[in-house]
């Protein structure tokens, strides 16, 4: 057995993956967000070793009693700050977070190679800026700093002692420089740190270190290895076979994504596109990224009252694009294309005929809309895209799945346990790392369920809304 624990923004996913790859049990412990002013997003790090904790124990006693390695995956860009004593200094600062605004452009006005080095544009959401804010709003906090983990990091620091991360989940704190897969000092010398502030950094696939004994004998296992593991949106990939150039996936969880693996280094920071390593050596990879998505589904039924299924019935029954009501999925800002941590959600074209349906429509839509804006920029970098593989949350839906095909002109593949996401991946890379199986053995693509082809039909209603949607946004910013 191999256990893959995902670090996520509202739980803790925790799974077993057997001798043969095949998922045997699953657990899942929940996670708060606290947002105490606007545009902060942080969590107690010492919640994600409880949930895990919880996750880890709720898991069969017989199969963990089997378990050989354990991966990691989480929540990318989280700033967890530690003292000395190797305590967090305060609560971690989120990837949606975006207060550090100011600082991302003194930050790139500082060193303007930052872009050339990182392969990225500075957002709010990347962790350097994080430590830039905290250096100028909380300074005596910032003297106090001896090392900057991200989440994952922090939960393996508790179950090893070991201060490690992966290439894939350090790219996303533009410290590091991507092409060369290895910090880069300028880069830390701009937010006031140095290496001696970083974890070690490895490959995906390679053991970190063991797990400590008082743990291994409350979960009822060996002090098995820890793998690096990955950022979540790598991990995800290697979940559902995404591990060669050209493959490509959406990930449909609290934020969206579409994930490209590419064999070089495609950097594209003028269109928000994020350019990483991707967790198999070797290897770099592209994505879009939208802070809000299946987070709609949860917004628009606390809105109307509904439950999440009863919302999505609420929406087929409407029928896509069956009136004028226009959704912007901005509920936290957005990345890629527009790099914007001040826009927000908009619900347009109301009437008296709005009903929950017609405004569950226009969510699933406004998501899929935020998704052709991604897919744009993606193609614009260079990454032509013809099928995705769908995972997350979001991909429980055939009907949001029809929507989006048609929206992005693409062919969706629903794989066989897609919506087990990151923690699967976590559990591949534990299996690499302790056994030495080639990627080829340990990430299967898994079997393909179903398909979604786009609906011309459906594609030519969805044209005109999908213009209205980019007009929105550019007079939205304007107020």
């Amino acid at each position: 057995m191999f256990l893959g624990i995902d670090i996520g923004t509202s739980g803790v996913k925790a799974i077993l993956l057997d001798e043969r790859g095949a998922v045997a049990a699953q657990a899942s412990a929940p996670l708060t967000v606290s947002r105490p002013h606007d545009l902060w997003s942080e969590q107690t790090p010492d919640d994600w070793c409880a949930a895990t904790d919880a996750a880890v124990l709720a898991l069969p006693a017989d199969m963990r009693a089997r378990v050989q390695g354990i991966g990691l995956a989480g929540q990318m860009h989280g700033a967890t700050l530690l003292g000395a004593d190797d305590r967090p200094l305060r609560p971690a600062i989120l990837w949606n977070d975006g207060r550090a605004h100011a600082e991302c452009t003194e930050l790139e006005a500082a060193l303007p190679s930052a872009r050339a080095i990182s392969g990225n544009i500075a957002m709010p959401g990347f962790t350097a800026p994080k430590l830039a804010w905290v250096r100028r709003h909380e300074p005596d906090l910032f003297e106090q700093v001896r090392t900057v983990l991200l989440p994952k990091d922090y939960v393996r620091l508790w179950l090893s002692g070991d201060k490690a991360s992966d290439l894939s989940d350090s790219a996303g704190t533009l410290w590091l420089d991507v092409a060369a897969r290895d910090w880069s000092e300028d880069l830390l010398a701009a937010t006031g740190l140095s290496r001696a502030h970083m974890p070690r950094l490895h490959e995906g696939t390679e053991a970190t270190g063991t797990l400590r004994t008082a743990t291994a004998l409350r979960w009822g296992m060996a002090a098995v290895p820890i793998a690096a593991g990955a950022g979540d949106n790598a991990a995800g990939a290697v979940g559902v076979g995404v591990i060669a150039d050209g493959d490509a996936l959406l990930s449909l969880g609290t934020s969206g994504v579409i994930f490209a693996a590419t064999r070089d280094f495609r950097p594209n920071p003028a269109g928000a596109v994020h350019a990483f390593c991707h967790c198999l050596p070797g290897l770099w990879h592209q994505m879009s990224v939208h802070l809000s998505a299946a987070s709609c589904l949860d917004w628009a039924a606390a809105a109307t009252g509904l439950g999440i299924p009863e919302l999505l019935s609420a929406a087929e029954a409407a029928g896509a694009a069956s009136g004028p009501e226009l959704f912007l999925p901005y509920l936290s800002g957005e990345r890629t294309p527009h790099n914007d941590p001040h826009i927000r959600a908009a619900l347009l074209g109301l009437s008296n005929d709005t009903d929950p349906g017609r405004i569950a429509a226009a969510v699933l839509e406004g998501v899929a809309f935020a998704h052709a804006d991604g897919l744009a920029a993606l193609a614009a970098a260079g990454t032509r895209i013809e099928r995705l593989a769908v995972i997350g949350g979001g991909s429980r839906s055939r009907h949001w799945g029809s929507i989006i095909a048609a929206a992005l002109g693409v062919t969706l593949e629903y794989l066989d346990g897609g919506e087990v996401g990151p923690a699967l991946g976590a559990a591949r890379l534990a299996r690499i790392a302790v056994t030495g199986a080639s990627l080829t053995d340990a990430c299967p693509r898994p079997a393909t369920l179903a398909e979604v082809a786009p609906d011309p039909a459906l594609a030519e209603r969805l044209a005109p809304k999908l213009a209205q949607f980019r007009a929105a946004y550019g007079a939205l910013k304007t107020i």
